[in-house]
């Protein structure tokens, strides 16, 4: 396998993550087409890799782009970046949107355990001034559990920027940096909205209400819902999660559907609900960081599958495109 662009001529890199295709830092292949290509970092042109060198290297990138937590896919081509720094870009029909327990189920979990421990060090403490030989100050324990209270209440739980721009051609709003304690916190609510994100965030202060939308819904709710799941969850709970989210088909349908049936506060949903929505604006968050690429990538695909085309004809078989139409990979 050649290691340097056919284009620019300069190194296509190298990676540790596929033993079978260590060439390239940015892999890109077509599984039902048994096609490969290293995409040179230097100049963005794709080189198609040699016949013989492909077929188990594809079989290893479907693998590896399906385990990969990080990915995004449009309908014709998706991207996964794997934290070793192989970026892995897929041609065809977007595998099945899976939630795998395992991608949150540790961070869940051990949030669960501290909050256990938490509890249990609460309890000792507590039987131990009770168990203390003198008597401890009744006032001073008073003030000391008003004291702690009114921090619990006052202090600010997450801070977001909101505000810096305008819709539909409307004055710009100033941009602000929106502080939420724990009133607003348990107040939130998730409510329908007719706009493209789908919801808007409503929290309360008093008597007063808040209403966040677009962009500023989604960093409320991605700062605010962690908050909410503070203290995790089991495996149970992560494992009915993962199926709230599968039920509904896609991460945004399923908080598009949250805000639809939400007739009281996040805080009163129950754990599964609450833990499938920190999963879902997570998973979107990723998305949007990466889905800027795709229409980039999509271009350059069509223009390299072109040449792959006549190249590949020229040394297989014929029939080759039937046999391949017929049993390639429809995944």
């Amino acid at each position: 396998m050649y290691t340097t662009c056919m284009f620019c001529k300069k190194p296509l890199g190298s990676n540790e993550v596929l033993e079978t295709f260590p060439v390239g830092r940015r892999l890109a292949f077509d599984a039902a087409k048994g096609r490969l290509w290293a995409v040179c970092m230097k100049c963005q042109r794709w080189n198609l890799t040699p016949l013989e060198e492909r077929w188990e290297a594809v079989e290893d990138c479907e693998r590896l782009f399906r385990e990969t937590p990080l990915r995004s896919s449009t309908e014709n081509i998706g991207i996964a970046r794997h934290r070793e720094g192989l970026d892995l870009v897929r041609i065809g029909k977007p595998p099945r949107g899976e939630f795998a327990a395992w991608r949150y189920g540790d961070q869940f979990r051990s949030r669960y355990r501290l909050a256990a421990l938490g509890g249990v060090g609460s309890l000792g403490f507590g039987l131990a001034i009770a168990t203390l030989p003198i008597a401890f100050p009744t006032g001073l324990a008073m003030a000391g559990s008003w004291a702690w209270i009114a921090w619990s209440r006052l202090r600010p739980l997450a801070k977001v920027r909101v505000g810096g721009g305008g819709s539909d051609g409307g004055p710009v709003i100033p941009e602000d940096v929106a502080v939420f304690r724990l009133g607003a916190l348990r107040s939130m609510r998730l409510l329908p909205d007719e706009d493209e994100l789908g919801f808007l965030v409503e929290v309360k202060k008093g008597i007063r209400k808040a209403a966040f939308r677009g962009e500023d819904a989604r960093r409320v709710a991605a700062a605010l819902v962690p908050r909410l799941n503070r203290e995790g969850g089991s495996r149970r709970s992560v494992q009915r999660a993962v199926k709230e989210i599968e039920a509904a088909g896609h991460p945004n349908r399923f908080l598009t559907e949250v805000a639809s049936r939400a007739s009281s506060s996040l805080g009163r949903m129950p754990v599964p609900v609450r833990l499938a929505l920190e999963m879902s604006l997570h998973e979107e968050q990723e998305r949007r960081s990466i889905e800027g690429e795709l229409w980039i990538l999509e271009r350059a695909w069509r223009e390299a599958e072109e040449i792959a085309a006549i190249a590949d004809s020229l040394l297989l078989p014929a029939n080759t495109d039937a046999f391949f139409d017929r049993h390639g990979d429809d995944r």
